[in-house]
């Protein structure tokens, strides 16, 4: 949720406004739009500013689709600014409400261990990890964060490696190790005169940095625009002009597949797929100013659409339903020739 553009070079402010002055536009999008606000509002050092967006969110009475996420990083953002026991009371009632998606649990643990709560922390982590993972080889890619901070703050803590250690070091695909990166000494390392001391930790902050650089690339992914059966035929009906675009549905589908592994291989990362609609394709033209039969609208639909949270990550977790919608796992479906 936090953007990771250097406060030097954007006006984190002027940005938050932007954000909440399109949540105004598209309040079905408020939620994910409203989160983006806040996070630069914090770095703009506006926390109370922050803290207001959360509270607008959680009061608005419409459902969220996260709202532990939402708790979660209004109590990391008021501890910051010295409200402390407010923070830990919230923190305390997402533990108990035990929340399905690993972003809430991820977002309290860290904002225990950047606090030198330790031991609080490392509870956290293992809890999210045993109500998200519990006895299974082969964890999701989206609790790999749980085990990578728990397997942090047990170093920390001195405490011997155990099975979910060892199933964090599995996952670690970084060329420099687990231990290394989380090796407590690290920071003595770092005030250190000598140079092959110093390039070492160099070369493993650069693999650290890396990681997270890999997963926060970009602030939404590079979409390709998905349109189902059904509205598909109605676009072409309505717009024959981009019948030309769209000869089959068929063939749309696998034109999907085909470009996202032409971008994959190509070494383009963060990739999605977003689904249009045609009322909500017509509206965007009609803000462009634009012909909805003009195919060049198509891409920008594509990337406004991402920009908003719509965008479903590509390729789908192994064993997940295939992105097309026929119900199908993926591998067994476009995914079938990966």
């Amino acid at each position: 949720m936090r953007p990771d553009t250097p406060a030097e070079n954007v006006d984190h402010n002027a940005e938050a406004a932007r954000l909440e002055r399109t949540a105004g536009l598209y309040p079905e999008d408020a939620e994910h739009l409203l989160l983006q606000a806040a996070a630069h509002r914090e770095l703009a050092g506006d926390r109370p500013g922050a803290t207001a967006l959360y509270d607008r969110l959680l009061s608005s009475g419409e459902p969220l689709e996260n709202p532990h996420l939402v708790r979660a990083l209004k109590a990391s953002n008021l501890w910051e600014y010295d409200h402390e026991a407010e923070a830990r009371a919230i923190i305390e009632g997402i533990r108990t409400a035990a929340p399905r998606h690993p972003a809430p649990w991820v977002i309290i643990a860290e904002s225990l261990e950047s606090h030198d709560e330790l031991e609080a922390a490392e509870k956290t982590f293992t809890e999210g990890l045993r109500l998200l993972v519990g006895d299974g080889t082969e964890p999701p890619q989206s609790t790999h964060p749980l085990l990578y901070g728990r397997h942090r703050v047990r170093r920390m803590l001195g405490a011997a490696h155990d099975e979910w250690d060892a199933l964090a070091d599995t996952v670690h695909s970084s060329s420099i190790t687990l231990d290394e990166l989380h090796d407590p000494k690290r920071i003595w390392t770092l005030g250190s005169s000598n140079p092959a001391e110093l390039k070492a930790e160099i070369t493993r902050l650069r693999a650290e940095l890396g990681a997270y650089r890999e997963a926060l690339s970009r602030p939404f992914p590079v979409a390709v625009l998905h349109w189902p059966a059904g509205e598909l035929a109605e676009l072409v009906a309505m717009y024959p002009s981009l019948a030309a675009e769209y000869p089959s549905h068929e063939e749309h589908l696998a034109t999907i597949e085909a470009s996202l592994r032409e971008l994959s291989t190509s070494g383009t990362g963060n990739l999605g797929i977003v689904s249009g609609t045609v009322p909500s394709y017509e509206a965007f033209a009609a803000s462009e100013g634009a012909s909805p039969g003009d195919a060049a609208l198509l891409p920008q639909y594509a990337t406004t659409l991402a920009a908003r949270g719509r965008a479903v990550a590509w390729p789908p977790e192994r064993g997940d339903g295939c992105w097309c919608g026929s119900g199908a796992v993926y591998e067994g479906c476009h995914g079938s020739t990966a």
